[in-house]
């Protein structure tokens, strides 16, 4: 149960949620270094594998092949970084819950957020079209293929930024520093608004690493994310047309 009161309650969610951050596992400055050549070209690799993928043409069977080796390279960077953890919510009373219906819900605000400002993208030819262009992989493929390998993905980004390379990385800069690289390799799809939607998801998953200490929070919210915006904007885009 939460404490009684506005301001035990307040204080209670912000132990328990975005503020206070997780005790993190202190590793051995050999594992440390590991992680960071592993980290290292796991993003050189990712990214080059990402720009030659979201440049094939819509509907190429290369599209799938390169989406799936995406994924793989993700998540056997992290796999190979070191020992990750799926981390919990803290709690007053010892170890907390699994945090599965708090990244459910934040996943689910997320997609809200960006499902309204479609409408606003929707009006401005200049940044709709590379939205259209990204989207037309779903629209002329096998949309549960798709859907399929967007997940994987997800969970695959999720399982390398949120998981090795935050590990990799100095833990005061850990939130900034990911989120930022996150961004950066996502720049290589060409899609500026795919860009600013790496920004965004990456400050929120991040925290949720930083406040649970682990990788299943940010797993959960970008896969309701991910697979909200492929089934819901071509769609939201084409009502508001």
């Amino acid at each position: 149960m939460t404490p009684a009161g506005g301001g035990a309650r307040w204080r209670y969610w912000a132990r328990s949620g975005w503020i206070a951050a997780a005790p993190e596992v202190l590793e051995p400055p050999a594992l440390l270094r590991r992680r960071r050549r592993v980290a290292l070209l796991t993003l050189v690799v990712g990214a080059l594998v990402l720009a030659w993928t979201l440049r094939l043409e819509p509907g190429s069977p290369a599209f799938y092949g390169g989406t799936l080796a995406l994924a793989c390279v993700w998540a056997l960077g992290a796999m190979l970084s070191g020992p990750l953890h799926l981390g919990r919510m803290p709690s007053g009373t010892g170890q907390g819950a699994r945090p599965v219906w708090s990244a459910l819900v934040v996943g689910v605000a997320l997609l809200a957020l960006f499902l309204l400002g479609a409408l606003l993208v929707a009006r401005i030819p200049l940044l709709r079209e590379p939205v259209d262009a990204l989207l037309a992989h779903a629209r002329y493929g096998s949309l549960p293929l798709v859907a399929l390998l967007t997940a994987l993905n997800g969970v695959a980004e999720e399982v390398f930024f949120r998981g090795a390379l935050y590990a990799a990385s100095p833990l005061r800069y850990a939130v900034p520093l990911t989120t930022v690289v996150y961004a950066a390799v996502t720049a290589g799809a060409g899609v500026p608004l795919l860009v600013f939607a790496a920004l965004v998801l990456g400050v929120v998953t991040a925290l949720q690493r930083r406040a649970t200490g682990g990788i299943l929070a940010p797993c959960l919210t970008h896969l309701v994310w991910s697979l909200g915006m492929l089934f819901l904007l071509p769609p939201l885009l084409s009502l508001a047309s």
